[in-house]
């Protein structure tokens, strides 16, 4: 009778795991996008989403971050084709640029859908 229980409540926490989405099929239902899920990446993504586009010193400014921190988080998301930046010249010298691509937006919109069907899964209660 405990064995029959234990392996009902397995396959329940299987079915809640499932119910997890925003994920490909073959990832682990708690395995998040690593590039974004950092939280100077997200700042960074997030803020992007919101204001389209930021020069370097607003977005710096905006996340409370060192130069060096956010030229190696950009770096990452442009590398993962998230962000692209751009250099112009200024008064004072160049003007870097960022905006988020339409990679860097749907896998932010991916991440988020992950998200709530993780936190939706948590506080659904077992069996229902």
């Amino acid at each position: 009778m405990a064995e029959q229980s234990a392996l009902r409540r397995e396959e329940r926490d299987a079915q809640r795991i499932d119910a997890v989405e925003g994920r490909s099929p073959e990832a682990d239902a708690l395995e998040l996008d690593r590039v974004i899920h950092e939280r100077v990446r997200l700042g960074i993504v997030s803020s992007l989403a919101v204001n389209g586009s930021l020069a370097f010193t607003d977005l710096r400014d905006l996340l409370g971050i060192t130069d060096g921190n956010l030229i190696a988080h950009a770096r990452k998301l442009e590398d993962a084709g998230y962000v692209a930046g751009s250099k112009s010249r200024a008064r004072k010298g160049s003007k870097t640029e960022y905006r988020l691509t339409s990679v860097g937006r749907a896998a932010l919109q991916a991440y988020l859908d992950h998200m709530e069907a993780i936190i939706e899964a948590t506080r659904t209660p077992c069996g229902r």
